[in-house]
């Protein structure tokens, strides 16, 4: 069985044989029930941290961080990952999400040293993110100055 000799058809019609079905009704179900809960917990901490007297704004930013804390805690100590496995893309809320696609690398390159292993690695993800964040904002702030000044 020369895969080589293949053409693109046969060579899916062979993994679709040996691949097991999706279970997609119990992954977008168990997607949606975590990725509510994690909804939930923000929005119970932003609750908290108002009712301790921050404004809107402190409140939001300390349960942002908050949650962003404890994705990269759980993270770092294998939890998450476990919880992702089994609700897929409802651990991917855009903050939980983030903070674990940014230690994640950093916690598999680890044994490399803190600078080469760790410190390279956090900035695999954050870079193009910073890069392109900062340049649009630039962007849109060059916008925003022409536009002020017509």
């Amino acid at each position: 069985m020369d895969l080589n000799q293949w053409s693109n058809a046969e060579y899916n019609a062979y993994v679709a044989a040996k691949a097991k079905p999706s279970p997609l009704g119990k992954n977008m179900v168990w997607a949606f029930c975590v990725g509510g809960l994690i909804c939930v917990l923000g929005q119970g901490l932003l609750d908290f941290y108002q009712s301790r007297g921050l404004g809107e704004e402190a409140a939001g930013t300390a349960e942002c961080v908050t949650l962003i804390f404890l994705a990269a805690f759980l993270t770092g100590i294998g939890v998450f990952d476990r919880i992702a496995k089994h609700a897929g893309a409802g651990t991917m809320v855009p903050i939980t999400g983030f903070a674990n696609a940014m230690v994640s690398p950093a916690m598999e390159f680890k044994q490399e040293g803190l600078v080469t292993g760790t410190a390279v690695k956090l900035f695999t993800v954050a870079g193009p993110v910073l890069v392109y964040g900062i340049s649009a904002s630039v962007v849109y702030g060059v916008i925003l100055w022409v536009i002020q000044r017509v």
